[in-house]
């Protein structure tokens, strides 16, 4: 008769924790969120709540929507343009250090074909 009891009890505890532990993983992108000062923070929230009612299957969307914003570069789309100008101003640079290698080169054969043809003279 008491293990009747514990087993019901135990039940009910198993239960209990499942159900409250779906809840707090539902929250961690919210709380992901919260912490990072995401400005859509709200609607993360919200739509963990949605997503419990279609078992979770926003949940990994909210979690990188969450992740992907850092109140110290924001989206970091700033960032890449900067990163991006800087690779789209190195490359002009090189392109250029090319072409006077370029010049430079057909310089120094012009030069060796007259100093072989001088030779070819002297000869």
């Amino acid at each position: 008769m008491f293990l009747d009891y514990f087993a019901l009890g135990l039940l009910i505890f198993v239960a209990l924790v499942i159900f409250y532990g779906i809840i707090v993983i539902h929250d961690i992108p919210y709380e992901i969120a919260k912490e990072r000062e995401h400005p859509h923070q709200d609607a993360i929230h919200y739509a963990g709540w949605v997503s419990l009612f279609t078992l979770h299957a926003l949940w990994p969307f909210l979690w990188i929507w969450a992740t992907l914003w850092r109140k110290e570069r924001g989206w970091g789309f700033k960032q890449l343009e900067q990163e991006t100008h800087d690779i789209h101003h190195r490359l002009e640079e090189l392109i250029d250090e090319v072409n006077e290698l370029k010049k430079e080169v057909s310089t120094l054969k012009s030069q060796k074909t007259a100093q072989q043809e001088q030779g070819k003279e002297d000869q």
